[in-house]
């Protein structure tokens, strides 16, 4: 623990601790949307080798200089928020979730969804470029 002002903090969570949270959050499921979040998972780990896993707010973060994506699951759906979603092109229209807003987009994955790997991964690497960019 850390102190901050008077009051005790949360150490920040390392990357390792993120992902055996992570590991922690599949095994727990235990049904297709656990299956889905590894498959996510291993694809965004196919698409940046250098991605960084985190646990924050009480679910996945995957971030390479700046938060690429965050997994949350629900009873229906397995969703992927993208925090700069909207600065990003989807031609193959993969978003489907959040598409108002200003800033994010989102894909949720159904029971049963196949995944677009190519361009799911694509969709990740644009995703870390446009953290990594100067601009």
């Amino acid at each position: 623990m850390m102190k901050k002002s008077g009051s005790v903090i949360a150490k920040p969570a390392t990357s390792q601790s993120g992902s055996t949270l992570i590991d922690g959050r599949i095994e727990e499921l235990g049904d297709w949307r656990g299956e889905m979040l590894a498959r996510l998972r291993a694809l965004i780990r196919q698409a940046d080798p250098e991605v960084v896993e985190e646990w924050k707010w009480g679910i996945p973060v995957w971030s390479h200089d700046g938060i690429i994506c965050t997994g949350e699951t629900y009873k229906k759906a397995v969703k992927l928020t993208f925090a700069k979603g909207a600065f990003l092109d989807d031609p193959a229209g993969l978003f489907n979730s959040s598409l108002e807003g200003r800033v994010r987009r989102a894909i949720d994955f159904r029971e049963g969804d196949k995944v677009n790997e190519k361009e799911f991964k694509t969709l990740i690497r644009a995703a870390v470029g446009l953290n990594t960019s100067k601009t």
